[in-house]
């Protein structure tokens, strides 16, 4: 039977003890060690299919891009566009799926001969996703073609003005489409309702990036058999991976499938340092070490990101798609910067949204729903998703400028929000809206913001409800087991982030002979102890002002159980082993 039991931070702990002739047949089969053996089974990972697991490559995860609705379409218009020397611009949105398709399509256009042009819209002055003014702006330049990525599925008036003035618009995204679709040359998405097979079910998880590149894949081909690369050498596809990996784990898509593979190969490409917007970024992040999923989502997305976010929303795709050392040293300081400023207004923010849920008990509601006058809504997303682990809701805000507010979402397991803001839009509830099963956005006015709270409690309040917390427990371990050759087998479950997270592992009976606040105040570095006596060091990040800081007061004089990951600590030039807290329970 499962052990479970509820820690400090409302979460029930949950581990299986696995089937032992399982995990004595991968270990046999795979020669693979106990421990890995028993965190594929309890992770209910198919004996056949543990070889693809561990070594996830392109080669076998890569479908027929054609399985897409409306890819040969996309393909077909571009290579017309292509031969006719027609002017192509990528308008992509202002996040980082949005900058790395955008970039992957600016760096395999120019490999081939046919350079094109990249407008991202301005987060303020044009909120997200298609806007009729800026395509019509398009249109007049001259503009032929546009591809669209990471929005556009739900952009019905844009488009059709697009249309009405003869700029054919290509669609390629991910979000959660209605049943009806706007007027485009091709929509390639595989979340479209009509979109009924597909020959690997993870597809429906790509984020646009994924998207793009696949139907680069396909123009790529398309090219190859016309002739196109007769006279020329053809572009290396793989090495675009980089900006792949980034958008996926950036943008929490889950690492399963398909997603696996193009993290895990993207992580070698970005290893490799071809791309200099990238590396330049990674020096200025003091990424310092062979990057992984970890760097991706902390260290160098939230910077490509905060330039969409409180400053130019050009500099993330510009970032990644140029080759001039200078230029990428520049663009990459300012990012940098950008995101220093990002992280005091998001301070400022949460703090505000944290005391309107004290204030208005809101917490007592299934949804958390929060807004303000002025907010920046550059950092409502963060704050969002601030609020949502904090609480274990899905949780949205609001930044209001007069009547109009602009609005961000972060879902829990189990409650697909994308689907609500489509339905809250077609109710007259909101103005625009949309998004996927985890993240969404959208646009409500002040009249409407009642109503459209009691919606989100009403629409998604009983799977909420139902939504316990569970932290899976990988494993059992003793301080002393916790060792750098630990470290060295688990990492042949990399990539994690979402769908495949870190392994944890339930550490019981322990003592805390020391704890200190550091940084800012924020973070604690403490000491664990055993009944044998053997210590580790453990890092609380985020700590102040949430559960874990009374725990951790009282720790210092009862025994408890506490789930750690395992990191490998490279401080100083030396490895050594840190625990990472993710739970406490007495």
């Amino acid at each position: 039977m499962p052990t479970q039991r509820i820690s400090v931070t409302g979460k029930a702990w949950l581990y299986k003890e696995p089937d032992p002739r399982q995990v004595m047949t991968l270990t046999q089969r795979y020669g693979i060690t106990d421990i890995l053996a028993q965190i594929l089974v309890h992770r209910g990972i198919p004996i056949d299919q543990v070889e693809s697991y561990l070594n996830p490559t392109m080669r076998h995860y890569l479908p027929e891009p054609n399985h897409l609705i409306d890819m040969e379409k996309a393909v077909a218009r571009t290579l017309l566009a292509i031969k006719e020397k027609q002017a192509i611009v990528v308008y992509g949105d202002y996040d980082v799926d949005g900058a790395t398709s955008s970039a992957l399509l600016r760096r395999y256009f120019e490999s081939i001969g046919h350079p094109i042009g990249v407008y991202i819209p301005d987060r303020i002055d044009e909120g997200y996703g298609a806007n009729t003014e800026a395509l019509l702006m398009l249109r007049a330049k001259p503009t032929n073609l546009v591809l669209m990525v990471d929005c556009g599925t739900t952009a019905f008036e844009p488009l059709k003005a697009a249309s009405d003035a003869g700029l054919d618009v290509i669609v390629l995204d991910h979000h959660t489409a209605e049943t009806t679709l706007p007027v485009t040359a091709a929509l390639v998405n595989p979340n479209r309702l009509d979109q009924a097979t597909l020959p690997r079910d993870e597809m429906r998880f790509l984020c646009a990036a994924g998207v793009a590149y696949l139907f680069v894949v396909a123009l790529n081909r398309a090219l190859r058999n016309d002739g196109h690369f007769n006279d020329r050498p053809e572009p290396d596809l793989k090495g675009l991976l980089d900006l792949v990996a980034l958008g996926t784990v950036c943008d929490v898509m889950p690492l399963i499938g398909l997603n696996r593979a193009f993290v895990r190969q993207g992580l070698k490409v970005m290893a490799g340092r071809t791309n200099i917007g990238l590396s330049t970024l990674s020096d200025i992040a003091k990424v310092n070490e062979k990057p992984s999923a970890y760097h991706l989502g902390f260290a160098l997305g939230p910077r490509v990101n905060a330039g969409g976010r409180v400053g130019d929303a050009m500099l993330g795709s510009h970032l990644l798609s140029t080759d001039d050392l200078l230029l990428a040293k520049q663009i990459a300081s300012r990012l940098d910067a950008y995101n220093e400023e990002r992280q005091g207004i998001e301070r400022l923010v949460l703090e505000q949204a944290l005391m309107q849920v004290e204030q208005q008990n809101l917490d007592q509601h299934p949804i958390l729903l929060v807004h303000n006058e002025g907010w920046h809504p550059g950092v409502i997303g963060i704050v969002a998703s601030r609020l949502k682990e904090r609480f274990h809701k899905p949780a949205l805000v609001v930044a209001f400028d007069g009547d109009i507010g602009k609005g961000s979402g972060r879902s829990v397991p189990g409650v697909i929000m994308g689907e609500a803001m489509i339905k809250a839009v077609q109710l007259g509830l909101l103005d625009k809206g949309g998004g996927h099963a985890m993240a969404a956005g959208f646009t409500v006015l002040c009249s409407q913001y009642d109503a459209f709270y009691d919606f989100l409690n009403t629409e998604l309040g009983a799977n909420a409800r139902s939504s316990l917390p569970i932290l899976n427990v990988d494993g059992m371990l003793s301080v002393g087991g916790a060792t750098l050759a630990l470290i060295e087998e688990l990492q042949k479950l990399e990539p994690f982030g979402a769908g495949n997270a870190q392994p944890r592992f339930m550490i019981k009976n322990v003592t805390m002979p020391y704890a200190e606040p550091i940084g800012d105040g924020s973070h604690f570095r403490c000491r664990i102890q055993d009944e044998t006596g053997a210590g580790a060091k453990l890092m609380a990040f985020r700590a102040k002002d949430t559960p874990f800081e009374s725990a951790i007061k009282r720790a210092r004089t009862e025994r408890f159980d506490v789930v750690v990951t395992i990191k490998n600590d490279t401080f100083g030039g030396r490895n050594s082993v840190t625990l990472m807290l993710e739970d406490m329970a007495f």
